[in-house]
Order: C-alpha cells, then structure tokens, then sequence
C-alpha cells in the first residue's frame, strides 16, 4: 500500500522532477517507509512506500526491470502474487525481488492485458514501455485504489490523491457544475471520469487506460459482471446459496492475510466485521487485533456500538482496543479528516474512520474491513421498495437522492445550476443499461459498481491512509461479487437484507450480532449540529471565499442555520453538514 504519482510529456520535453517531488510529499502519509523517483524519456514516476509485503530494498518503487523495458509505480496489493510467481517462473522468468510489485511487471510481458483478470487484489498502477513508449494504467475493478488525472496542453500528470496533484500546481480549480450537482443530488457521489474541479478527472474502476507515444488513448472496461440468474442455477435451495457464499468468503478473507507484517481488523460490531472476526478465528488466527471507535450521546442519538464490539471480542479472543472520542476530540479532528479527503466526502463516518484510524496505526499496518457487504448483499433499506416498482429510475432517485432538481434549483446560487438534471440522467443510464434482471438488481449493480466506489470504498481508503494505515475488503472479492451477482434478489433481501449473508452468519457469530437493528458509524454530533459545530458551519459559510464563489443561495443557508436538525436528506443526512463540508474542503485545498 502506497501513494504513486508521476509525469508523463508528450511534447519532447523531460518531465519534470520538481513537480513530481511536490507530489510526493503531499503523498507522504500514505507511504511513510520509503521514496523513490525514476525519470528516463517523457515519463517521470514518484512512489511513497508502506512496506507491507517484502519488506527489503529489493521491493523499492518505482520498478525498473531494465531485461523488460518496463518500469511501474504501484499501489495496492496482489493476493494471489505467489500462485502468479509460480505461473511465470514456469515459463522461464526469474525473480530479484520477493513482493507482488516484481509480478505485475512480469505478468504484464508475458500475458499482455489479459493479466489483469488473474490479478485477485487491490490496486492502481502505471507501467512505462521503454520500447514502445507507451503508457499503461490500471485501476482494481471496485476502484478500491484510487488514480487522479490532470492533463494541461502536452502533460499528464497523475497521482493517488487529488490534493496531491494541486501541490504541483498548474491544475484548473474551477468547479465542475455537472460534478456539484452530482454531490448536492446523488448523495455527495460524484462518479469518475468526473472530480468536484474540472482540472482533475479519475480513470474508472475496471479500467485499462494505453498512451501511446503521441498521446492518443484507448480504454477498455474489463470486468463488468451480469446480475443476471443462470438457468444452471434454477434448482439451488436457499442452503447452498448459504454454503457457496461461505466458502467463497471463507476464501476471500484468507486472501487477504497475505502479508509480511500481522493483519488485524476494524470490528464495528456489526454482523460483516464480526464474520470477519469469526472466519479469522476459525482458522487458526490468535492473538488477532481488532478496534473499535465509539462517540458521545447528542440529542438522544447513542454514539456507540461497543455492546456488541464486545460481545465479539470476548467470543473470539480478540485482543480488543475500544477508541471513545470526546466531543472536544472530535471538533479537534475535523480539519485533520477534511484535509484527508481526495473529495469532498459528506458521511459522518469519515471521521470516525480517521480517529480509529490514528489509534489502529500505532498498533498495525494492515486490517480486514466490512465495508462492501451491503451494496453486495443487499443491506439498505432502499431495496424492498424497488422490489414491485414499475418506474425504478424514480423510485430510486425517491429514496436515495438528497433532494430533487426542482429543489436544487431553488438552493444553489443562480451561476452554478445549467438547467439539466444531470444526476437523474446519468442513474437511468447505468440503471437501464442491459445485464440486469430486474429492478432490485439495477439498484444493487448501480450501488456495488458506482457508488460503493466513490462513497464507502473512497471514505476507507483516505482515512486510513492518512495514517499510512492499509484497510482491506474481503466483501469485495470480486469473485465472492460474482457469486452474489447471481443471486436471486429475495435471497438477499429476506430477514430485513443481507439475508443469505445473516444465514452464513449465523454458522460463525453468536445471534445477538445478527438480530438487531443494522447498525453503523454513529457521530450524533455531525447529524444534529450545535453548538461550536454551528459556529464552525457558519464561519466557513460566511467566509469572503464563500461569499465570492456563491455556491448556494444566502436565504437557503439563512434557513439551515436558523434550524439545522429542519433540514435532513431522505437519508437523514444534515444538508448543513452537507453544504458547509463542501465549502470547508475548498477552503482547506485553497480552492
């Protein structure tokens, strides 16, 4: 797990190093073990090094294998790097290395694009063909590993967070007006190739991006798995689904022990952490870690979850870490999480995530995390009303989106809103795109391949690694995913969702895990917000910045400070916090 970057010209020009250098000290955090930097013909690459698998200097990046021609700048990692050793070695290759970083490159000569579909892991990497002079990048199929992108005339630079490429320098801030309205409308989702500024865009999950030399470009989608029923699968009772969902998370969870230093996990108390818990626990694993984060009370709303934290960590044997965060802790934390965010990041949660976080930091370098399972299987209590719909693009965007075109307009200042519904028309076309049986699995699909990727999965990414923290996901195995593809949706669905994962559950963790009400990250504090968090709201919202750029109408946020707790999403988010994040996440990268 690291951070990566890097500049790549297209003009003849040398790429530059200072730029680079720039980069990289933004990305420091996520790498704190290492650096590196290699420049050769128009391509430049900077690495920041979390030293998790092959601990030695032989793992340093960036890569060069000068037999190949090939040198590469990566983050991630590669679950299955030892069986795709044993492959290459077979076929002649030798090895100076002991990491995954070494397979990459190795199986991208001997097998070309095709060996990103044997690749099990997370990942975002850049590879530069000396004799081609191409440039190849790669991003995991869930997006679990970033990639921002800034291109400006003849140079493209490219690197693991978006503030990271604004260190650099000469990247356009202004605000993309399709990327606003995604955040105010699609609950603060706003899906690549897009960012909130129009200088930096993303590559897509799944994505395989060629630069040849002169600069052209061609991207392909490799993986895109039908939710679709098999008629092979006609027959399958609710048991089997029940055993082939254990055995494939059996086996995605031991996936991803693969490591040089210990793995510990981020237990929630939930039912996804606690299988976590559980599986570990049934192989063998003692002496495991686990953490959990919980906040004080705020308007009657409890802050924490330990209860059942506990009640897992005792089941287990886990040796178990309890983080309880103060309210004047929290306020401390807020610029800390906002300056972490590579976007602005809505969830109350993101801060929960980097407190626990710090304090896993001083422990661990690696965690198993539930994060995934609900998109997956089914978990939100917006997919039983889709279940008999005849209009699923309406009534998804009734339960899921925090407010309507109709209201946005009547909230955004009038510079900022063109007139279309931009984020009605980009959920019907990947809801109505073909592969999908029915209007519960458009939703599912929807959710586990757009907005897992920049909502949860983004959230987990940048609050760990703000800590130089690697947090891992078993539930999003993307075979475990296909499995659960074929589902039928009332599988899922059944015992108030996540039914076929309870039924596996209740194999592994003790039941009162399993029937309660779903739980999450609570921090009452952000929902229902007084106090020094108004103060704080207001003073960002009132700032000569704010007023200059005038995002949102003055009588709508007259109304928000007059009665915050008013004012909630469909989800029951604070649109305060909403608009007041924005607003403190431009300010912090001095946008």
């Amino acid at each position: 797990m690291c951070g990566i970057c890097g500049e790549v010209r297209f003009d003849g020009a040398a790429p530059s190093v200072p730029a680079i250098l720039k980069m990289m000290e933004s990305l420091a955090p996520r790498g704190p073990d290492g650096s590196g930097v290699v420049s050769h013909g128009n391509a430049g690459f900077g690495h920041q090094r979390l030293r998790i698998i092959d601990l030695s200097e032989k793992a340093q990046q960036p890569m060069v294998d000068s037999a190949l021609g090939l040198t590469i700048a990566f983050n991630g990692c590669i679950y299955n790097y030892p069986e795709l050793r044993r492959e290459l070695e077979a076929e002649g290759y030798s090895f100076f290395s002991h990491g995954d970083t070494e397979v990459i490159l190795k199986a991208w000569h001997a097998w070309g694009e095709t060996c990103i579909e044997r690749f099990h892991g997370m990942f975002a990497f850049v590879i530069q063909e000396r004799d081609s002079g191409r440039i190849v990048m790669v991003r995991d199929r869930f997006g679990i590993k970033p990639l921002y992108l800034a291109q400006s005339g003849k140079t493209l630079r490219f690197a693991s967070t978006l503030p990271a490429l604004l260190k650099a320098g000469g990247i356009d801030t202004s605000i993309d007006r399709v990327a606003l309205h995604h955040y105010m409308s699609f609950h603060a989702v706003v899906p690549p190739p897009r960012t909130i500024i129009n200088g930096v865009r993303k590559l897509p999950p799944a994505t395989i991006r060629i630069i040849e030399k002169d600069g052209r470009t061609t991207d392909r989608r490799y993986w895109d798995p039908p939710y679709t029923r098999h008629p092979a699968d006609s027959g399958v009772s609710a048991e089997e689904w029940r055993d082939r969902v254990l055995q494939a998370l059996r086996l995605a969870v031991k996936r991803r022990m693969v490591a040089d230093v210990p793995v510990g996990v981020l237990l929630s108390g939930g039912v996804d952490s606690s299988l976590i818990v559980g599986l570990l626990a049934e192989m063998g694993q003692t002496g495991l870690m686990s953490f959990s984060v919980g906040f004080e009370e705020a308007n009657g709303e409890k802050g924490d979850e330990f209860v059942y934290s506990d009640l897992i960590a005792r089941e287990f044997g886990t040796d178990h870490h309890k983080i309880f965060v103060p309210s004047e802790r929290l306020m401390d934390a807020l610029p800390g999480t906002i300056a972490a965010m590579s976007e602005p990041m809505v969830s109350y949660d993101n801060v929960g995530f980097y407190l626990l976080s710090k304090e896993v930091s001083k422990h661990i370098k690696v965690v198993q995390s539930g994060q995934g399972a609900d998109e997956v299987f089914g978990g939100y209590h917006w997919y039983p009303p889709l279940a008999h719909t005849n209009d699923v693009v309406n009534d998804y965007a009734k339960v899921f989106f925090d407010r309507s075109h109709e209201t946005l307009k009547r909230q955004l200042g009038p510079d900022w809103i063109d007139g279309g519904d931009h984020s009605r028309k980009l959920v019907e076309e990947e809801l109505m795109r073909p592969g999908a049986d029915t209007p519960v699995d458009r939703a599912l699909r929807l959710d586990t391949n757009v907005m897992l990727v920049d909502d949860p999965v983004k959230r987990v990414d940048n609050m760990t690694m703000a800590w130089g923290l690697e947090a891992r996901v078993p539930f999003l195995d993307h075979e475990l995913v296909e499995l659960a593809a074929r589902i039928p949706f009332e599988e899922k669905l059944k015992d108030n969702g996540k039914g076929v994962l309870k039924d596996v559950a209740r194999q592994i963790v003790p039941h009162e895990v399993i029937d309660r009400k779903k739980g999450y990250f609570p921090v009452p504090q952000l929902k229902y917000i007084d106090g020094p968090y108004l103060e704080m709201l207001r003073d960002a919202l009132a700032a000569d910045r704010a007023r200059e750029r005038g995002l949102f109408r003055q009588d709508y946020l007259e109304q928000l400070f007059a009665a915050p707790a008013e004012h909630m999403t469909p989800l029951r988010g604070s649109e305060l916090w909403q608009v007041g994040l924005l607003e403190m996440w431009l300010q912090a990268n001095q946008i």
